[in-house]
C-alpha cells in the first residue's frame, strides 16, 4: 500500500465533507464490526472510516433523526438529574416557632 496514495484519498473525502462533526453509519466487517451504528465524529475521523470502507456518512435525513434522538436523551437526563436535585432551607428554633405559631415577625 502506498501510504501518499491512502492519505491523499483521506484528505480528498474529508474535503467533500461538509459538516464539521458529520453523522457516520457503521458497516459490517469481516472483523466483527457490526453494521448501522450511528455515531458523530470529527472530519478527519469520518474520512479516515469512509475512506477505510468502516462506515459511510449518514443522509440529512439519517443526521437529523440521530441528533434528534440525542437531544431528547440529553433533555430527558437532563430532567433526571434535577429532579435528583433537593433544595433544603435551614430555619432557626425561633423562627420555626413563629411559623407554625402562625405570628409574623413585625421588624
Amino acid at each position: 500500500m502506498d501510504l501518499k496514495v491512502y492519505y491523499q484519498k483521506i484528505r480528498d473525502v474529508e474535503s467533500k465533507i461538509a459538516d464539521e462533526f458529520p453523522v457516520v453509519v457503521s458497516k459490517e466487517t469481516s472483523d466483527g464490526g457490526k453494521g448501522g451504528n450511528f455515531a458523530e465524529v470529527t472530519r478527519p475521523i469520518a474520512a479516515k472510516m469512509v475512506t477505510e470502507g468502516n462506515a459511510r456518512l449518514a443522509t440529512p435525513e439519517e443526521s437529523k433523526t440521530y441528533r434528534d434522538v440525542q437531544a431528547r436523551a440529553k433533555h430527558a437526563a437532563d430532567q433526571a438529574a434535577e429532579a435528583t436535585k433537593l433544595q433544603l432551607t435551614v430555619v432557626s428554633t425561633s423562627e420555626l416557632a413563629k411559623l407554625t405559631s402562625g405570628k409574623k415577625d413585625r421588624a
